[in-house]
């Protein structure tokens, strides 16, 4: 009783800011230095350097555990273990489209920019000072950061660190939005292929090459389509001037490169996360496909991208005859066009990828039957392949306890009791038992991740911090939760 007492005085008397805010700035601006985009393995084992650096620094442990990196604060021996999660790498960037370099990790008017400023490098700062600051404060848990490696292209980290090492026995996974994310929808990637990639006949023009789009994740805010002329000596001005006569889909913009017999056609738009701020976005791939569909020479690549055209027309999903009916709250299905070119994960193919959120009660044998059979009946000139449909939604139980505490944890912190949220994005939080996403996007604001400019304000990170610590404070000081994800 009275370690109980002791526990909740200690609590009580902490100051309501998080000490170490000062640092937030400077670390994030050198988390954001590391290109840690797929593939770079040297910017990987650099920051995880630094981590084990700055981990030091502030008085915690680290320890490289191969694809993941531990951050620790240690409790009693035997305690239970709180785990935080977050990853370090980032999605990929098109600099020509930036204008701040994305690397950089600028800082102007309060705001840092740069790839990973919101996810997730944001939420790792904030983690490693939040751990910091509660440092003082006697334990009931050991608190364990886990940092992974490969969120953005595929997560097999987790399972990875899983094979030698235990799971935490509950985890906040901080990539998401507060106060609490009750349920995430499944990934879907339907790949489209066209039959041939003949230019085509009827036109005194050919498709010499369409591409668009970086990720499947991220709205496509640059998409260019080369026409080729092959009716003699060019004459693209009639052309010309009917696509300029057009009007582009709202928030994009068309750009015509004329290059001898080639000419350019480029619409601009603007990029977003496409699980979870789809509608921030502007889809620069549906825009060309909507403005060049009936000036498309006679072939499979025309059809492919009349097909853009046709999944771009319904962010929900109406027009591949997806359910509108979903479970209370999930908000129906998002539907991201992603891209168009040399796929990798199809053996370098030409192919369309669509992203899609989906919402119970569709499984992905289930869904990916439907889409299969709306690209047959689109058009007999195109193929549909398997990009990715083994995820399913994750639900968790709102009066779960754990639930109840971190609800009553924001609360505390912030005046706000807004209620949990649902979220197309996926986290850690499938990959990794007794796992809920908490944080770190405050609700009513556009997510900016994985779009340009990618940027976070240090008021709001300085308010994330506070949150997080707040939430500390109590978890790690508290009694263990039994079966914390149950009612």
């Amino acid at each position: 009783m009275r370690t109980a007492l002791l526990l909740a005085a200690a609590c009580a008397t902490a100051p309501r800011t998080a000490p170490g805010g000062s640092r937030l700035e400077p670390l994030l601006r050198e988390a954001i230095r590391f290109p840690t985009v797929a593939g770079n393995d040297q910017a990987r084992r650099d920051q995880q350097a630094w981590l084990l650096r700055t981990a030091a620094s502030l008085g915690l442990q680290a320890r490289d555990a191969g694809p993941v990196t531990e951050i620790e604060l240690p409790g009693p021996a035997g305690a239970p273990v709180l785990g935080l999660m977050v990853h370090g790498d980032v999605q990929p960037v098109d600099e020509k489209q930036w204008t701040v370099p994305p690397f950089a990790g600028e800082s102007r008017g309060g705001v840092v920019y740069g790839r990973g400023a919101a996810d997730d490098k944001g939420p790792l700062v904030q983690a490693l000072l939040a751990m910091h600051a509660i440092r003082e404060l006697p334990r009931t848990h050991t608190v364990r950061l886990l940092v992974g490696s490969d969120e953005e292209s595929g997560s097999t980290d987790v399972g990875i660190y899983l094979k030698t090492h235990a799971p935490p026995a509950y985890t906040l996974v901080l990539d998401s939005e507060f106060p609490v994310v009750v349920g995430e929808k499944a990934w879907d990637g339907l790949a489209v292929l066209p039959a041939d990639q003949d230019g085509g006949t009827g036109k005194p023009w050919t498709i010499a090459e369409v591409r668009a789009g970086l990720a499947p994740s991220i709205v496509p805010d640059l998409a260019r389509l080369t026409l080729r002329w092959t009716g003699g000596p060019p004459g693209w001005d009639a052309l010309e001037q009917r696509l300029l006569a057009r009007k582009p889909d709202e928030g994009t913009w068309l750009e015509l490169q004329r290059k001898r017999e080639l000419l350019e056609v480029i619409v601009h738009g603007r990029s977003a996360h496409a699980g979870v701020n789809l509608s921030g976005g502007r889809n620069a791939l549906v825009s060309l496909a909507h403005l060049t569909a009936d000036e498309l020479p006679d072939c499979a690549l025309a059809d492919l991208l009349r097909f853009a055209a046709h999944a771009g027309a319904d962010p929900r999903g109406g027009t591949l005859g997806l359910p509108a009916h979903a479970e209370e709250g999930w908000r129906g299905w998002d539907v991201n066009v992603a891209t168009l070119g040399p796929t990798e994960r199809l053996q370098g193919k030409l192919a369309l990828v669509v992203n899609l959120r989906r919402p119970p009660p569709l499984t992905g044998p289930q869904s990916r039957e439907l889409l299969f059979a709306e690209v047959k009946k689109f058009s007999a000139r195109l193929v549909p392949a398997e990009f990715y449909f083994e995820d399913e939604p994750l639900i968790f139980n709102r009066n779960a306890k754990l639930v109840r505490r971190v609800m009553d944890d924001y609360a505390r912190a912030t005046g706000e009791r807004p209620p949990p949220a649902v979220s197309g994005g996926g986290t850690y939080a499938k990959r990794l038992p007794n796992a809920i996403a908490f944080g770190m996007w405050f609700p009513g604001k556009p997510y900016p991740g994985h779009d340009v400019d990618e940027k976070i304000e240090l008021a709001d990170l300085q308010r994330g911090l506070d949150v997080l610590t707040e939430t500390l404070r109590d978890l790690a000081s508290g009694p263990p939760i039994q079966d914390a994800l149950q009612p």
